[in-house]
């Protein structure tokens, strides 16, 4: 070839990089309103029927959206009113308006989505505060108690579905034989063993799907002409990148029994499968590695193991998944932790004078062994 041919080949393959860029780019950083939905159909056409019946027929409804951070709110409210304005016998009868999070709509459409004014976001499981209670009683006696839930329910096997959906370019992305090469590397890497122990990673640390956007924009970054297409190099690098934060750096300061104390907050979600927990049953995990190995940690008292997983808590490495009520005892409150195994472990390796045993008790209940 060439270097004419050469150059005007990467000039055409450069444009189409850029232009593969920035369209992923507005998906994984706008969440924009055209993209898919995952996991909540059923949601998406309630919600549909619903505003279409109030803006068409005059009733009168409204709904509460209910999930945890990442789980599609936003985006299924947008996809809803952007396919709403697009209806003739709609348009002229829709009016929007957001205030701080608070999205409401003119008397024939009494939609209202409060997710940032009730903080929304302390959902884990099926269990959900009541909101209601917080809500005036003005707004109560407006409100049809309708509540649409979104809980990220999707497995693994889904959600490499939504890894690949997301990374691949559209069918009417300009250049058809660029997109046809990339879309079918993204199915090649989504069968790549060291890919998919990524995205297990992350799919156990969190479902939310800003995570996963995260993580891919920062692989498709390093996309260049010379560079043409996301590796699982890129993706394994990007995971570090990812993971690399101010929680993995506090960990480097805590003492030996906070470490002590999210190894076992870290086994329990092994062993329970992501299931939250309680201090009490942290410090009874605690006690038994004691007892196991009582000659290379000193056996503190409950109270002080109380105040090292406070500290945990104050330094955010550790929340409570609803709010506490002032009757219930602190031993029992539910807690997430917001570590992964790989944090941990690195702490652990640049952690000075760490005893030999507490190293080997987190990688067996870590399975790194």
């Amino acid at each position: 070839m060439s270097k004419r041919k050469a150059k005007e080949s990467g000039g055409a393959n450069g444009e189409c990089i850029s232009q593969a860029q920035k369209i992923l780019r507005e998906r994984f950083c706008h969440h924009c309103a055209a993209g898919k939905l995952f996991g909540i159909e059923h949601q998406y056409r309630h919600l549909l029927d619903l505003l279409k019946r109030t803006t068409v027929h005059g009733e009168s409804n409204s709904a509460l959206i209910i999930g945890p951070r990442g789980s599609g709110k936003t985006a299924l409210l947008n996809r809803v009113l952007k396919e709403l304005k697009e209806m003739k016998q709609v348009r002229g009868n829709l009016l929007e308006v957001r205030l701080n999070g608070l999205l409401q709509t003119n008397d024939k459409v009494a939609l209202k989505e409060i997710t940032r004014q009730l903080n929304l976001e302390n959902v884990v499981g099926d269990k959900v505060f009541d909101i209601l209670e917080l809500l005036e009683k003005r707004v109560k006696s407006r409100f049809s108690h309708r509540q649409i839930y979104l809980m990220n329910s999707f497995d693994f096997k889904q959600y490499i579905k939504i890894f690949k959906e997301q990374l691949a370019l559209p069918a009417e992305f300009p250049d058809e034989s660029f997109a046809q090469k990339w879309n079918t590397n993204v199915q090649h890497l989504s069968e790549d063993k060291t890919v998919q122990d990524v995205l297990q990673n992350l799919f156990r640390y969190s479902k939310d799907l800003r995570s996963l956007h995260l993580l891919l924009m920062l692989a498709v970054s390093n996309v260049t002409v010379h560079h043409p297409l996301v590796t699982a190099s890129d993706l394994h690098e990007a995971s570090k990148q990812y993971r690399t934060d101010s929680r993995a750096n506090i960990v480097h300061g805590l003492s030996v029994l906070e470490i002590c104390l999210i190894i076992a907050m870290k086994h329990l979600n092994d062993v329970y499968e992501g299931e939250p927990f309680n201090f009490q049953m942290v410090y009874n995990e605690f006690q038994k590695f004691i007892q196991r190995k009582a000659h290379c940690m000193y056996n503190f008292e409950k109270p002080v193991v109380m105040k090292a997983f406070e500290h945990l808590l104050q330094l955010e490495l550790v929340r409570p998944i609803e709010r506490p009520n002032i009757r219930a005892q602190r031993e029992y409150l539910l807690m997430k932790l917001l570590l992964d195994s790989t944090q941990i472990m690195d702490a652990l390796q640049a952690y000075p004078n760490c005893p030999m045993d507490v190293k080997q008790w987190a990688a067996s209940s870590l399975s790194w062994l």
